[in-house]
């Protein structure tokens, strides 16, 4: 991200004195812009309609249409605007529903301040993020979907910068099989594009 473009943000939560916080928080850098707040979905895409946001901050425990559904609305109104989800909810689920959403991040509440300005970039610039625990239980998830062994160990070399080559020989593995383990990975993770694979294993490799 280029910390001279200006982020224009929209600050979305039912919660008039977390919204206070937040703007307070967020103003403090120098390339954001708070340019509205919401106290529900409908206000949210009215504003968004009006302020043109680069970036949506959602909570999901809103009265009515709730953050999730409010994103699948932007996702279907807004297409080009991001959203990110900043929520106490650390479940696997919400994360899950979120992203399937359109969400292309997700933040914990009592992440550190400094989390929330990264994701703020990361996503602005096309990318994706999730919390360092997050991103844990994603990688790690008990689930039918969670990543293999050998999909994490091609995720760390993807983080690596190496290519379907490299990695096939550091894992003594054919090329057609580390594509398909790319391929995997993407759809498990709900990642589309080889950008956004390359910025998830950079930004996670340290919980892999």
């Amino acid at each position: 991200m280029d910390n001279d473009m200006t982020i224009r943000i929209l600050l979305v939560d039912d919660h008039p004195l977390v919204r206070d916080g937040l703007r307070a928080r967020l103003e403090a850098v120098p390339h954001f812009e708070v340019v509205a707040e919401a106290g529900s979905a409908a206000e949210a895409l009215e504003a968004a309609r009006v302020h043109a946001p680069g970036l949506v901050l959602m909570d999901i425990n809103m009265r009515g249409t709730n953050g999730i559904e409010a994103t699948a609305a932007f996702q279907q109104r807004f297409p080009d605007i991001a959203v990110l989800i900043l929520s106490m909810h650390d479940k696997q689920e919400y994360v899950s529903q979120a992203m399937a959403a359109g969400a292309s991040g997700y933040v914990l509440k009592d992440a550190p301040g400094k989390d929330i300005v990264v994701a703020i970039d990361t996503v602005t610039s096309g990318g994706i993020y999730y919390s360092a625990a997050l991103a844990r239980q994603l990688v790690h998830a008990p689930s039918q979907e969670e990543l293999t062994t050998r999909e994490q160990e091609v995720l760390r070399h993807i983080a690596n910068g190496e290519s379907n080559k490299q990695i096939a020989r550091e894992l003594d593995l054919s090329v057609r099989t580390v594509e398909t383990h790319r391929l995997n990975i993407k759809r498990k993770l709900g990642i589309e594009g080889q950008a956004e694979l390359i910025k998830f294993a950079v930004q996670h490799a340290r919980n892999l």
